[in-house]
C-alpha cells in the first residue's frame, strides 16, 4: 500500500521514527508518524495505522475525530481491527474460534449474513458483576483491554456511521501470530488477498518484528 497522509493530532503520544516498510536504504530514513494513512487503489482500500498509545484524557476527543473523518471522507464502511484480553473472558467466549464482531445498525443489513456464513460469532454482552445473578440488571458489552474499541463503536452507532469492529482474544507476550490471525479473518471477509497463506507471505512485515525481543545477545560479552 501507498502512504499518502498522515492525521496530526494531540491525542497520540508524540513519536517519530524511520520506515517500518523499508525496501532498500533510500526510503529507510523517512520519518513516519504516530498515525499514518496508507491506500490501496485497485482494492478502494485505505487504513490507518495507529502506532502510539493514545492519551487516555484525550480518548474522547480522539474517537470524535476518528467519527467525524470515517463520515467526511464518504467510507462505504470502516472496519476496525482490535483485541481484547484472553483472561477475561466470559465462560461463554471460551467456546469457538477466538474471534469476535460487533456491527452497527447501518451496516448490520448488508454484512451480517456474510459474517454468520464465516461462522462468525458477535461479542457476547456479558453480566455486570459475574457469578451473580440479577434479573434488573442488564448485559454490558465489555472488551477489556480494547483501548477506545468499545466507546468508538458506541460512538459509530450513535452517528449512524456503517462500522464493523472485529476483536481477537490475545494474551500476553508475542501477539505476531496474533496479528496474521487476526488478518486472515479479515482476509476471509474482504478478499483482499487471493492466498495469504502462500509462501512468500503476501502481508507486508515491519522489520522491527524481527527485534520484538531485543536485537540479541552482544557479541562483546564473550
Amino acid at each position: 500500500m501507498s502512504r499518502v497522509g498522515y492525521m496530526h493530532t494531540d491525542c497520540l503520544i508524540p513519536m517519530t521514527g524511520n520506515n517500518p516498510y523499508a525496501t532498500s536504504n533510500e526510503n529507510a530514513e523517512e520519518l513516519h508518524t504516530p498515525a499514518e494513512v496508507y491506500t490501496a487503489a485497485e482494492l478502494k482500500l485505505a487504513v490507518l495505522q495507529i502506532r502510539a498509545p493514545i492519551i487516555q484524557s484525550k480518548s474522547k476527543k480522539f474517537r470524535q475525530l476518528l467519527v467525524s473523518w470515517i463520515k467526511s471522507s464518504g467510507f462505504s464502511r470502516a472496519v476496525v481491527l482490535s483485541s481484547s484480553q484472553a483472561y477475561q473472558r466470559d465462560d461463554q467466549q471460551m467456546k469457538g474460534i477466538p474471534l469476535r464482531y460487533l456491527l452497527t445498525p447501518s451496516l448490520l443489513k448488508d454484512s451480517e449474513d456474510a459474517l454468520k456464513e464465516l461462522s462468525w460469532r458477535e461479542m457476547e454482552r456479558v453480566s455486570a458483576y459475574p457469578g451473580l445473578t440479577d434479573a434488573n440488571t442488564e448485559p454490558r458489552l465489555y472488551v477489556p483491554g480494547g483501548g477506545i474499541t468499545k466507546g468508538l463503536y458506541t460512538d459509530s452507532c450513535a452517528e449512524d456511521v456503517p462500522l464493523a469492529v472485529l476483536i481477537l482474544f490475545c494474551s500476553e507476550g508475542d501477539n505476531i501470530p496474533d496479528a496474521f490471525t487476526l488478518v486472515n479473518h479479515l482476509n476471509d471477509w474482504l478478499h483482499l488477498l487471493d492466498d495469504p497463506s502462500q509462501k512468500p507471505n503476501k502481508w507486508k512485515i515491519p522489520t522491527s518484528w524481527n527485534l520484538l525481543f531485543g536485537s540479541g545477545i552482544p557479541p562483546a560479552l564473550f
